[in-house]
């Protein structure tokens, strides 16, 4: 076990105080227990093959720590189980559950943890940020917070926090269709989360969203480095000061396209983006101004 040196803070926390534990390979907070890295062998420990078992994990109700009768009701040399042992494996599986399951507590995570991979896997998150998910729902069970409140509502709350705690642009209208919940309801329960376990996000730049928005339009990689090339400038000349940052980002967009001839409409973008065109309209004449751009710039969406 040593200290981590690679000068990173916890995205839960925010403490500096982060060390390495060489028996489990992973990367963890002194001060909140937070997995942030998993999987991280030296090359010594992986020529010893010391390590056996999968790792601790706060996205499974248990953490993964119990054990499994399977299913396929075959022995050890997998052939099928006599009527009488199946009974008996049966029983044996039933009880087994119950025992990993027997409180309120215990059931509210299992089912938690379910509808948190279910999520995960249907956006396409990383495990980093599952695992932070899930820590976030685990402190609110732990101050009673999901008492009386949906839990699919809080688990997707959670994943929203762990996104802006990594600087992962989705917006809660996204979550919305995916989940079928209403968005105001999850934002109520993301407003909870934030006022009583004290946590805190970086602040997004429009650098987060360029990328993704560029892939949704299908435009080009020099389409994206021209919105970032003009998105450095307009922060030399102190455009981003109370902007918005998704509208920056969609007006650098807007203009990039137009500039290198792949030209998508602001209509378009503000679709892709979640903003009205006016928004794009406006920040878009801000820059070209700004900046000199020898750029005919319309009023009216072509």
């Amino acid at each position: 076990m040593s200290d981590h040196n690679g000068g990173d803070s916890c995205p839960y926390c925010m403490s500096n105080s982060i060390y390495s534990d060489s028996v489990s390979g992973d990367v963890i907070c002194k001060n909140c227990g937070l997995v942030i890295e998993s999987h991280i062998f030296s090359s010594i420990e992986n020529n010893k093959s010391c390590r056996i078992g999968s790792p601790i994990s706060f996205a499974i109700h248990d953490k993964g720590l119990s054990t499994m009768i399977d299913w396929k009701d075959k022995d050890a040399l997998g052939n099928k189980l006599s009527p009488k042992m199946k009974e008996k494996i049966f029983r044996l599986r039933k009880w087994h559950l119950r025992m990993r399951i027997h409180s309120s507590i215990d059931r509210n995570l299992a089912y938690a943890m379910n509808e948190l991979d279910r999520l995960a896997s249907q956006i396409d998150i990383s495990s980093s940020i599952k695992e932070t998910a899930a820590l976030i729902y685990r402190k609110a069970v732990e101050k009673n917070l999901i008492r009386g409140r949906s839990i699919d509502a809080m688990v997707t709350a959670s994943i929203y926090a762990a996104c802006r705690m990594r600087t992962i642009p989705i917006t809660i209208e996204e979550l919305s269709r995916n989940t079928r919940l209403d968005k105001i309801l999850i934002g109520r329960c993301f407003r909870l989360l934030l006022l009583n376990l004290n946590l805190k996000f970086p602040s997004f730049i429009p650098e987060n969203y360029i990328p993704r928005f560029i892939f949704e339009l299908k435009l080009s990689q020099e389409v994206q480095l021209k919105s970032l090339e003009i998105i450095k400038k307009a922060k030399a000349k102190g455009i981003f000061n109370g902007r918005d940052p998704v509208g920056l980002a969609a007006a650098s967009i807007y203009i990039s396209s137009i500039i290198m001839n792949e030209k998508r409409t602001q209509k378009e973008i503000a679709e892709i983006a979640k903003i009205t065109e006016v928004t794009i309209r406006n920040r878009s004449k801000e820059i070209i101004e700004k900046l000199n751009l020898n750029l005919i710039h319309t009023q009216k969406t072509n």
